[in-house]
């Protein structure tokens, strides 16, 4: 809607200047030559400027027409304010629909997320929280079957130790900012936090490492077809190896004899 309106103003201004100056062009070679015939007769030059000044005069004319049914159309509507929060929240899933995109978006909330940490005690649990999340992520297309559902509780148990980790932060600069007289009540909350997210990332870790352990023990079962196929190929290439040997052994004497 925006560009509608935009482009309709824009082609207001672009006729109004095209007729404006077809108008002037018009009016200075329509003088010319009310001035240039009489004074030396009518020949072929004043042709030219007759010609130069109708077609001058018509195509402002035509400008000024279409400027005035131009001008008689109603302007598009203003445009709709636009909601930061909509349009970020657009971008980021067109991000996301990128092959790699939700990788990419992933590690930017993670780096913005380490930042917001930095310098507090949630920063140590949160990285080993990056750490466990992202390989937990590298396992996810493998957790089939009965471990499916641990991909969903992975996802909520990681969101809320960030929001955990957060509040032990916030917690942190009330403590910078708070009176003596209540600091006693926060310091306590703010151990009881930490030990919350300690124990949960811990826990985090322990679901990652059983999630590692189901997929090695689903592949140890039956052999990797990729495996297979490189048995059978060797296999194979020891095969046409001996019959290349065996046909050498027979064309070898029959040299030697069409020689002699």
């Amino acid at each position: 809607m925006a560009d509608q309106r935009a482009r309709y103003f824009r082609r207001l201004r672009k006729l109004r200047r095209s007729a404006r100056r077809w108008s002037v062009l018009g009016g200075g070679f329509g003088g010319a030559a009310a001035i240039l015939i009489p004074y030396a007769g009518v020949g072929l030059p004043d042709a030219a400027w007759a010609a130069a000044a109708g077609g001058s005069i018509a195509l402002a004319a035509w400008r000024w027409i279409d400027l005035r049914a131009l001008a008689a159309q109603p302007a598009p509507p203003p445009p709709e304010p636009v909601d930061p929060e909509q349009a970020r929240a657009r971008l980021v899933a067109a991000v996301e629909r990128l092959p790699a995109g939700r990788a990419a978006m992933d590690e930017v909330r993670r780096q913005r997320s380490r930042m917001a940490l930095r310098g507090s005690s949630a920063a140590e649990p949160a990285a080993r929280l990056d750490r466990a999340s992202v390989a937990m992520a590298g396992l996810a297309g493998d957790l089939t079957g009965v471990a499916d559902s641990a991909v969903l509780d992975a996802a909520v148990a990681e969101r809320s130790l960030r929001e955990l980790a957060q509040r032990v932060a916030g917690v942190e600069r009330a403590l910078r900012v708070a009176p003596a007289d209540s600091r006693g009540g926060l310091e306590e909350a703010h151990r009881s936090l930490v030990d919350q997210l300690s124990g949960g990332v811990t826990a985090y870790e322990r679901l990652v490492a059983a999630a590692a352990g189901f997929v090695a023990e689903d592949g140890r079962g039956a052999e990797h077809p990729a495996v297979t196929q490189l048995s059978d190929a060797s296999e194979r290439l020891r095969g046409v190896a001996s019959d290349l040997a065996e046909l050498r052994k027979f064309a070898d004497p029959m040299r030697t004899q069409q020689q002699h």
